[in-house]
């Protein structure tokens, strides 16, 4: 069995579209992959409720809880292990991870991040995109790296920017194709790499 781990610090609403469409699509007995776990760094975490009526194994690791961010990396790397991952997902994981995280994991580390990547690396991604004059936007399934947002890109679904349109409701709308992309990037990811 190919175990996917997901990592979250909030709602979880990617997470939740990746177990929804493996279960639909019933990639363990297709495949032979299943979503093993859900961890967070936040233990008021929505998202893991989800996981746990799912039956998912879920775990929190408070980043506050350790001295440093490497320290923290080391012990979220070591609870990540135990799962043995043929993938880790990064779902609205809000943590800006060390570059020894991500060589641990080098190839088997993705997350989806809501612009047309190479464009809005960072934060505030709709609102720069609204302010820039863009037509579109979107969303970008990709390999995760050292340099923030810049690894080798797997997945992207573009909306329009429509006149008048407020980041929230841009946000919205790129949403709606994250759910749709991220579950599909990460069933071509392990798929491609058995």
């Amino acid at each position: 069995m190919k175990n996917i781990v997901i990592l979250i610090s909030g709602g979880g609403s990617n997470m939740a579209a990746i177990v929804r469409t493996a279960q639909q699509q019933d990639w363990a007995g297709r495949y032979g992959i299943r979503v093993a776990a859900v961890l967070s760094n936040k233990a008021d975490a929505k998202g893991l409720a989800l996981a746990r009526e799912q039956g998912i194994a879920t775990q929190v690791l408070d980043h506050k809880a350790y001295p440093s961010r490497e320290a923290f990396d080391t012990a979220l790397a070591q609870a990540i292990d135990a799962y043995e991952p043929s993938l880790v997902v990064l779902a609205g994981f809000m943590r800006i991870l060390t570059p020894g995280f991500v060589d641990h994991f080098a190839g088997r580390l993705v997350n989806i991040h809501p612009s047309l990547l190479p464009a809005f690396t960072g934060l505030h991604t709709h609102q720069r995109a609204i302010d820039a004059g863009c037509r579109f936007a979107g969303c970008t399934v990709h390999e995760v790296t050292a340099e923030l947002d810049v690894g080798p890109i797997l997945d992207q679904a573009v909306v329009p920017v429509l006149p008048g349109d407020t980041a929230e409701a841009l946000a919205a709308r790129v949403l709606t194709q994250e759910h749709l992309i991220y579950p599909r990037a990460v069933l071509a990811h392990l798929l491609a790499n058995r």
